[in-house]
């Protein structure tokens, strides 16, 4: 066996944990630039899975392929410290303000750019959405099987892969052929460390927007090609305009409200339906409920 060709799907995401009030644009969008971004938890899970695979059959290739701002090249990076081969940065701003319908048929049109694989990885979802959405509809668009919810890839060989996958109520085992695309669930693994050697050798590693901008010698990056980290418009992976951005998106956010919770003072309640119900009234006016 010569190994698997792995494409693993990740977000940068912004980091949930410290949404401000300027999280939204005016147009209902989310404002990327004014929250920290940090690379998707869950795809992270799906990484490591990939990797094992890896372990498994060296000759495997891992391609990290995401979507969204210039900035996201750093989630190629990461991968390729972790373990990943090379990676792709799909970015326009045609693509700007893509629900899941957009976002997955923008991937789709980047995978089948990047050619013949075996396995798409991907987390279960995203934490800036929380819809599992993106996956399963670029599986569909590909017309290949999907295993949604992974846990633990169990086995795999040149014929089939064996998957065990967490459910609400229990676990479930499934053997699938190739090509597939796979869900990690957050119960899975987690993603193993930086390794040393590897985060020497792609430290370097840059778009070629930030080779101009950083005005590093482009002969490392001829002498070096493994340091040149792709980057693919809507041109490129020939998708059609109207399926992209705010154009090809039917969701749209009305709006975002912050809601913090404080403690600030405490009151003593007892028993009654009465003062029950006036707590209720007030965590409901407070949209705490």
């Amino acid at each position: 066996m010569k190994g698997f060709k792995i494409i693993v799907l990740a977000k940068q995401v912004p980091d949930t944990r410290n949404v401000s009030k300027d999280a939204m644009k005016e147009d209902g969008t989310m404002n990327r630039a004014a929250l920290p971004a940090i690379f998707n938890p869950e795809d992270l899970n799906a990484l490591e899975q990939a990797l094992r695979i890896k372990d498994k059959y060296p000759q495997s290739t891992i391609t990290i392929l995401t979507m969204g701002l210039p900035k996201a090249a750093d989630i190629v990076r990461e991968g390729l410290f972790r373990g990943a081969d090379n990676g792709v940065l799909l970015t326009d701003r045609k693509l700007g303000g893509s629900d899941t319908l957009a976002t997955s048929y923008a991937i789709s049109q980047a995978i089948k750019t990047i050619g013949n694989f075996d396995i798409i990885l991907c987390g279960r979802q995203a934490i800036d959405g929380d819809t599992a959405q993106v996956g399963p509809q670029a599986a569909e668009k590909l017309n290949i099987p999907q295993v949604t919810y992974a846990e633990q890839i169990i086995d795999i060989n040149e014929k089939n892969i064996t998957i065990r996958r967490r459910l609400e109520h229990g676990v479930e085992t499934i053997c699938s052929s190739f090509p597939l695309l796979i869900t990690v669930h957050g119960s899975a693994a987690p993603c193993r460390s930086r390794n040393a050697k590897l985060t020497m050798k792609y430290k370097y590693a840059k778009t070629p927007d930030e080779i101009v901008q950083t005005g590093v010698d482009a002969e490392l990056y001829k002498n070096k090609p493994y340091l040149n980290i792709k980057v693919w418009s809507a041109d490129d992976i020939n998708a059609d305009e109207q399926r992209l951005g705010l154009s090809g998106s039917p969701t749209k956010v009305k709006k975002i409200e912050m809601v913090v919770l404080q403690t600030k003072e405490s009151k003593k309640l007892s028993s009654n339906d009465s003062d029950i119900k006036m707590l209720m009234g007030e965590l409901s006016e407070k949209h705490v409920i």
